[in-house]
């Protein structure tokens, strides 16, 4: 019944010290796509409904929404009766919580697994290499922040979902929990803007690399895995996890935070571009280590407060802790140090959210010079950014700055998305002034 059928070109195997790993059996060049997976389950944000068809994720004008709640769009008919069995969980309760109605992405993804488990008869398309329910998952390493965050998500299946699903036991939904924090992708688009969370059972089997060989991008409701420079038969595909942009120290934090295990990739071991990342202003006085070590914590702190206050303040008071977090940087670091630019990055969207093109150009030419040289060559951070910064200088009427940054653009996407990719097509219209 769950015959495993494989992918063409790759093999799982034993990854020494990784356990479950994905080699190639052949040769790929930069840009070559290795193979491609659907969702085995997925939810479209909120905040992206009447832009974006609920069930094959596509961008376009004139989505017709769902007669009953309202709030769901579908390109046509067509995605409208395939989207129902997954919609019909949600419909009915939208209407009776109206603005109550708000279980978190979390929890909308997880009863929409459930529903697939319980009618799943044969391996899906998204678990040729791995069943959903083989997923590593961590349960044993989980801390009680995780465990109460999880209870949480339970106690709000319950609340918004038990009309219309039957649930497993207790301890399978905390399994199942557990996994989807570990497994779950959240889909972007070509700006990095999230569009939804999704579960691929076939690429949860790549390992993570700071030097990875492959990328992760998405076209409709697939994901696709693509080769970002030349990989020799034999040899294993690496996928990064997390943002490249941060300091080894901060990287494994992260790592150990979210998937439990340490990363001894050559990034890691010989922390190469650690110097470079941490870059310390050049002053007459020598800083001292002390100075530094004080001002990277205080960089965490005003990263982790900025994040919660996300949720509370609104975007002046977000830009002006930006801001003052910042000019106090600056007194020790380097204009290119990796904390300034976080925190130059979030004040960019701020402006851009406040239609304050001026401001958002300002920190995003801050930003993109050493974005070059702190991420890998092909990059969807480096190709995000030129885009936003292209559209930017159009919006300004700054045409031929702008179209220079969009061809830059262009030419890594290309090789992480592929040629034929709408983004790709609709950025070359965009370029010509179509």
């Amino acid at each position: 019944m769950m015959e495993c059928e494989g992918i063409a070109g790759i093999e799982q195997f034993s990854s020494p010290g990784k356990g479950r790993g994905l080699r190639v059996s052949r040769a790929y060049e930069a840009g070559e796509l290795l193979f491609s997976c659907p969702a085995y389950s997925y939810i479209l944000s909120v905040n992206e409904r009447g832009f974006i068809c609920e069930q094959c994720f596509t961008r376009k004008k004139g989505l017709a929404k769902c007669g009953k709640c309202k709030k769901a769009f579908y390109c046509n008919v067509n995605c409208q009766k395939k989207n129902w069995p997954m919609h019909k969980l949600e419909c009915h309760a939208m209407c009776v919580y109206g603005e109550n109605w708000c279980p978190s992405e979390t929890v909308r993804l997880v009863a929409r697994i459930i529903a697939r488990l319980r009618h799943q008869r044969e391996r899906s398309p998204s678990e040729k290499l791995l069943l959903l329910r083989d997923m590593e998952g961590h349960m044993e390493d989980m801390d009680n922040e995780k465990r109460e965050l999880n209870e949480a998500h339970i106690a709000g299946l319950h609340h918004f979902y038990s009309k219309h699903l039957d649930f497993p036991d207790h301890q399978a939904l905390l399994t199942l929990l557990s996994q989807v924090h570990c497994n779950g992708f959240t889909v972007e688009d070509e700006e990095l803007s999230s569009l939804g969370l999704a579960i691929f059972p076939d690429i949860a089997l790549l390992n993570h690399s700071c030097c990875p060989n492959v990328i992760v991008t998405y076209r409709g409701i697939n994901a696709e895995v693509r080769a970002v420079q030349k990989i020799s038969p034999g040899q294993e595909i690496y996928t990064s996890y997390i943002d490249l942009l941060y300091p080894t120290e901060d990287r494994i934090e992260r790592l150990r935070d979210i998937y439990y295990f340490s990363c001894d990739c050559k990034e890691c071991t010989t922390k190469s571009m650690d110097m470079e990342k941490m870059k310390v202003r050049k002053l007459s006085d020598e800083i001292s280590q002390k100075e530094i070590r004080d001002m990277v914590c205080y960089a965490r702190n005003a990263m982790e407060d900025f994040r919660r206050a996300k949720h509370e303040k609104g975007p002046a008071e977000l830009l002006e802790m930006c801001e003052l977090s910042i000019d106090k940087m600056n007194t020790v670091f380097d204009d290119a140090n990796i904390y300034i630019l976080h925190m130059m990055y979030q004040a960019m969207g701020i402006c851009l959210f406040m239609e304050n093109y001026d401001g958002a150009v300002r920190y995003g030419e801050k930003v993109m010079k050493p974005y070059t040289v702190l991420y890998p060559a092909y990059s969807l951070n480096i190709a995000s950014m030129y885009l936003k910064m292209g559209r930017l200088y159009m919006a300004l009427d700054r045409k031929s700055t702008g179209i220079s940054a969009l061809q830059k653009a262009l030419a890594i996407m290309e090789v992480v998305h592929g040629k034929d990719h709408t983004y790709v097509t609709e950025l070359k219209q965009e370029i010509r002034g179509e």
